[in-house]
């Protein structure tokens, strides 16, 4: 049975009474309600059985539900109870509101207690009646803080017999708790685990990275290999603990701004800090225990002296990278079985060489703290807000924008030819690309969106898991994004808006430069300003950059990867190519190495993934499964306004439109 699926029907007297109802309760699984979940969630009608549990009516003086886990926070080590008085069934059909108390190590730590107009009770001869309650009475306490505590325990030890958090359905009568009902908990995320007893904090990588969904073994095994942070896997997401981070009042200052761009995650950082012995605080100059973790924070300075503010060096940087990419397509060419896997390691080597490349870092960070220091100068130098965000317009360097006016460029090609444009607009299939030649300006069309591909092909949403599918491989995906360019943007669009930019820029750096001569001591102040910008443009496009290098170099292993994947599949081994998602890089350089695997491995693991994708990730958890919501400040905003995560400053009037899946988006 599911929950709240089937009809439950209570105080049943007589044998013909009972045998009625059960046949009931069989008949409801064809409700409309059960029928319409089955097919939303993809199980056979033929394939659902219920068995009928009757049990002995006990007429309580309350009842209620006790869940071993805060159901709000999924707090582990807080236990929530909803009590009403009479039948449970008039809090589970929402007749009236519960009290709730909230229990830590056997000590209760909240009570709300509701107003209680009515209850419902059960009939000496059969069948239930709603009753208001006495006045004097409706305010009081379902239940004693002692009843509270008993239940409490009881709840702990069913707890550890199921070995996981449970829901549980209870009531009192004549001062007797009955246990009618226990199920495990489903909804809760699972904890990152830890190594040590230690309180942990776990910032979620995908809310980083714009990507929530659950990543598939072979994804988190690459993800894992790259990083050097401290990660850890739950829930098919990854986590990065930042408990040390946090332990040190400088870094912890410096990884709160950080997260700035993100007020929910701000905001819970802040939320754990502020919380007196959560976390550990460590003396700045005391060096935090940690995986390769030092507690040295370079300043907001340290970067901008550290670096030349030289235009070549983040040009060098790009170029180093796409050559060493160049270098790897030829050489894992002919590296096929075991070989291919220490390949594969021994080039992950090198990948984190470039991402970690000091002179990297510097340059990004000194690009990060320009902007800061522009903002935060300008806006009181001169009360100018964002200053940084005009400045930092059709910078040079930066990949993701280039990828964004090239596509626009492709747009223009086939722009001219109105047979391939309506041919764009029903193509279903992904071998498309062959088919346009068959109209005019179709070679054209197809030979711009090919060397598109052949420079960000490897590019997708929630890219950062290594089996999500590529444009490359799914070039429908970019139709929709080129229809849309084609239909809201003029020929040239590309080149007029990055000069359009760029001259944005100018124009606003030379009046800042400006309004800053005309104040005390305004030489100086437009010297370091200009300076400033100079660290903005020269090197604010490269931040995009790393990832992309990371994503071409994945990309390079996964078209190896699936070569053997389809030898695998020849020799009967695995079903599909795509079954290589499911394992482990350790597990599938073994099943190549001994062509052997249980299949049942997979089979387990796709139905785990599908688990996975319907919770909801946290943004921010600790090791005692609480999840750290944050919540938006209102200041200065209209009552009615939808508070989001905004991509640039502007303003934009129209209608909104909600989007859940950007590939299923109608542009």
């Amino acid at each position: 049975s599911f929950a709240g699926q089937q009809d439950t029907y209570l105080n049943i007297i007589g044998k013909k009474a009972i045998l009625k109802h059960i046949s009931k309760c069989w008949a409801s699984l064809f409700t409309e309600r059960a029928v319409t979940y089955r097919l939303q969630n993809g199980f056979e009608h033929r394939k659902v059985y219920l068995s009928v549990v009757v049990q002995k009516m006990v007429f309580p003086q309350a009842a209620g539900i006790l869940f071993t886990a805060d159901p709000v926070t999924s707090n582990r080590k807080v236990l929530s109870i909803d009590a009403s008085f009479g039948l449970g069934e008039a809090l589970v059909s929402g007749l009236v509101n519960a009290d709730i108390y909230k229990v830590s190590n056997g000590k209760v730590i909240d009570k709300k207690i509701s107003t209680k107009k009515l209850a419902i009770y059960a009939l000496k001869n059969g069948g239930t009646k709603e009753q208001e309650i006495e006045t004097e009475k409706q305010n009081k306490q379902a239940l004693t803080d002692e009843q509270i505590l008993q239940l409490e325990r009881m709840g702990s030890k069913i707890e550890e017999h199921f070995g996981r958090p449970q829901d549980i359905e209870w009531c009192l009568a004549d001062d007797t708790f009955y246990i009618v009902q226990s199920r495990p908990i489903t909804t809760l995320f699972p904890i990152p685990e830890a190594n040590d007893q230690e309180n942990h904090v776990y910032l979620s990588v995908g809310h980083q990275q714009m990507m929530t969904d659950p990543i598939k073994p072979l994804g988190l095994s690459f993800f894992l290999l790259t990083t050097r942070a401290p990660m850890r896997k739950a829930g098919g997401r990854l986590f990065v603990d930042i408990t040390h981070q946090l332990a040190s009042p400088d870094s912890r200052k410096k990884l709160i701004e950080t997260f700035g761009p993100d007020p929910l995650i701000k905001d819970a950082l802040v939320t754990i800090v502020e919380r007196d012995g959560f976390i550990k605080t460590v003396p700045d100059d005391e060096e935090v225990p940690g995986p390769g973790n030092s507690n040295r924070v370079i300043s907001t300075a340290g970067f901008r002296t550290q670096l030349e503010n030289d235009p070549t060096i983040a040009a060098d940087l790009i170029k180093r990278s796409q050559t060493s990419i160049e270098e790897l397509k030829q050489n894992i060419e002919p590296k096929s079985g075991p070989e291919l896997f220490e390949f594969i390691l021994e080039d992950i080597q090198q990948l984190q060489k470039i991402l970690f490349d000091p002179q990297s870092h510097v340059v990004i960070m000194a690009a990060m703290d320009a902007s800061s220091w522009i903002n935060e100068e300008m806006n009181e130098w001169l009360g100018e807000k964002n200053a940084a965000d005009t400045l930092s317009q059709s910078v040079p360097n930066n990949i993701t924008s280039e990828m964004g006016l090239a596509l626009l460029d492709v747009a223009d090609v086939i722009r001219p030819y109105p047979e391939v444009i309506d041919y764009l607009q029903h193509v279903r299939d992904d071998s498309f690309l062959d088919d346009l030649v068959q109209f005019e300006g179709g070679k054209e069309a197809r030979d711009a969106i090919n060397a598109y591909l052949s420079k960000y092909g490897m590019r997708c949403v929630g890219e950062i898991d290594i089996t999500k599918t590529r444009w490359s491989e799914k070039p429908t995906t970019l139709v929709p994004m080129i229809l849309s360019n084609i239909k809201n943007f003029e020929p040239g669009a590309g080149k007029r808006k990055f000069e359009q930019g760029r001259q944005e820029a100018l124009k606003k750096e030379q009046e800042l430069l400006d309004r800053l001569r005309q104040l005390p001591e305004g030489e100086e102040k437009a010297e370091e300003t200009k300076r400033m910008i100079d660290l903005i443009r020269n090197f604010a496009g490269y931040r995009e950059y790393p990832k992309y290098g990371m994503i071409s170099r994945y990309f390079v292993y996964k078209q190896a990867l699936l070569k053997e994947a389809e030898q695998l599949v020849q020799g009967n081994v695995i079903h599909e190519k795509e079954d290589i998602c499911y394992l482990t890089f350790e597990e599938l350089r073994e099943v190549v190495r001994t062509n052997k695997l249980d299949y049942q491995i997979i089979s387990k693991r796709k139905d785990e993934y599908k688990l996975y994708e319907k919770l909801t990730p946290p943004r921010v958890i600790t090791s005692d499964g609480e999840i750290i919501a944050g919540e938006y400040k209102r200041e200065n905003l209209p009552a009615e306004a939808i508070v989001g995560l905004p991509v640039s400053s502007g303003v934009i009037e129209g209608r909104a439109r909600v989007i859940l899946n950007i590939e299923d988006a109608d542009l």
